[in-house]
């Protein structure tokens, strides 16, 4: 199961081992289980603090259990094999269960040994989803360091038959007490700001002590990082405060066209940025959703930004680089079948319809792209494209069309996802052409069809913005208010790409440098005279 070089490198990690640890598998005689026992045979091989048992009488065969030697109240269990995009969340798992102690804050472990359960967690995952395994991770550290939670990590294409029976269309898809929980990627932060109670008033209480920021940037994507890192080394206070750090880069998969950097992946890029945040001293407020800008009255007073949970954020200059969201169709059934056959990932959803047919909407390059893949994984694939040809790029298409198993419609406009007994079960469309409405059978459709850039909460701020909801900026990425920049996705420069953004974000930061030595206080400039 392990090749050379994975298992030097789990070598080098089980020398972090403090504790002995057990894995404990629960097995029957198929192919999966074979695997199973092999792959833990293997790891139990390297280090004299692990050993592998194999009498366990879990309810999933193949699964085995991750416990401290003799603790069987801080235990995870995976069911299936955790290869692929969650073969870090194993080596985590047996280095937690060890003793190794997380890279996670005191502040949070202490919250998450607070908690009084029952927290009983079921998580289905597929091995080729990049957003699953930061909830993998989330999960099993809870479960390793408080013995009120418990957490089950199932991965889909082993147990088809329970993710059909439990209508998981869509992964991660987490299960709290036999319960849904939540569809979607979620941080360790945001899982325990949705089950500790208290969360919300504690998070806004610490924001409201801050004191005010020489540059506060709204939106942890790549215009806001690099923002901030320009700012904060010319020598600013500066805080970042996001909904979601990394933005759309957590949900995107492989990226070829950086230059200097042949391939990396999003949620990779995502965790370099926020090392080179930390590595710079700004301050980072994750889980901090915008709700109101006021601007300052004049360049010498303070914007104050206040968040979702009632907090306010003060600074003298502010950039914002909330990026943008995938457009959503706004047809009937698209809402209602979303998570049930309705998707916007292709990478992380498709697995999940193998053997079935699918649409994609949308014929540029993210469409074809989504298109191409799905077609490696489904039993057939329809490209509606609204226009009457494709805007991919020309290399995309000539791959689209050497596929045998991919239709493409164009000048097909569509107005209905159909579903029943709570799934979908077809798409409608308008041939433009000839004004007949059809419909295709299928199981799934993946939209992607555009951003829109999220800035519907700027609308009382005098903020000017274009007909298409994005902030008009100047070259020097400066807005119609004074002491305000913005960048990235959710700003009128053209092409949304993640090299643009982080070249506006460092002009961002460069003009609110600008800004600030141009219009310092009286004090300070008395200070330096």
């Amino acid at each position: 199961m392990l090749d050379a070089s994975m298992k030097q490198q789990l070598t080098t990690y089980f020398g972090n081992l403090r504790e002995p640890i057990e894995l404990i598998a629960t097995l029957d005689e198929g192919e999966k289980s074979l695997q199973t026992r092999e792959l833990l045979e293997e790891i139990a091989a390297l280090h004299s603090l692990v050993t592998a048992r194999f009498d366990g009488d879990g309810p999933r065969k193949p699964s085995f259990t991750i416990q401290r030697s003799g603790d069987t109240s801080r235990a995870v269990t995976f069911a299936g094999l955790p290869m692929g995009h969650e073969f870090t969340s194993l080596v985590l798992a047996l280095l937690w269960a060890g003793g190794h102690p997380p890279k996670v804050e005191q502040d949070t472990l202490d919250q998450i040994r607070s908690l009084e359960g029952p927290f009983d967690f079921e998580m289905f995952f597929s091995l080729s989803c990049h957003n699953c395994p930061d909830v993998v991770q989330a999960l099993t550290l809870m479960a390793l360091e408080n013995p009120a939670i418990s957490a089950t990590l199932i991965e889909g294409g082993t147990f088809q038959t329970e993710v059909d029976r439990r209508d998981v269309m869509a992964v991660p898809a987490t299960f709290l007490n036999g319960d849904p929980f939540y569809n979607g990627k979620m941080s360790l932060e945001e899982v325990l700001a949705k089950i500790d109670r208290d969360a919300g008033d504690k998070a806004a209480a610490k924001l409201d002590a801050k004191e005010p920021f020489e540059v506060l940037i709204v939106g942890g994507g790549p215009a806001g990082v690099a923002a901030g890192i320009y700012t904060a080394r010319k020598g600013y206070k500066t805080g970042i405060a996001a909904e979601r750090f990394g933005g759309q880069l957590q949900d995107t998969l492989g990226i070829e066209n950086m230059p200097g950097t042949a391939y990396t992946e999003g949620p990779k890029l995502a965790a370099e940025l926020e090392k080179q945040v930390r590595e710079n001293t700004i301050d980072l407020m994750n889980l901090a959703e915008a709700r109101t800008l006021v601007p300052a009255g004049q360049a010498s007073e303070l914007h104050t930004l206040e968040l979702d949970n009632g907090a306010k954020l003060k600074a003298r200059s502010l950039i914002l680089a909330t990026g943008a969201r995938w457009r959503e169709l706004g047809v009937p059934g698209e809402t209602e079948y979303r998570n049930k056959g309705v998707a916007y990932c292709p990478h992380c959803d498709g697995p999940l319809f193998k053997g079935k047919r699918v649409a994609v909407v949308g014929g540029g390059n993210s469409g074809v792209e989504a298109a191409i893949d799905l077609a490696n994984i489904v039993e057939h694939v329809t490209l509606v494209e609204f226009d009457s040809k494709l805007r991919a790029d020309e290399v995309l298409q000539a791959k689209l069309r050497s596929l045998g198993n991919v239709d493409v419609l164009v000048n097909a406009k569509t107005t209905e996802i159909t579903g029943a007994e709570g799934r979908v079960n077809g798409l409608v469309y308008e041939d433009r052409t000839s004004g007949e409405e059809k419909v295709i059978a299928l199981a799934g459709v993946f939209v992607q069809i555009g951003l829109v850039p999220n800035t519907e909460w700027l609308g009382d701020s005098g903020l000017a913005l274009s007909q298409y909801g994005e902030i008009a900026v100047d070259d020097e990425g400066a807005t119609n208010l004074p002491g305000i920049f913005a960048a990235g996705d959710c700003t009128t420069v053209p092409y949304k790409q993640i090299v643009v953004a982080m070249g506006e974000g460092s002009k961002a930061g460069l003009s609110a440098f600008d800004f600030l030595i141009r219009n310092a206080p009286a004090g300070e400039l008395a200070a330096a005279a």
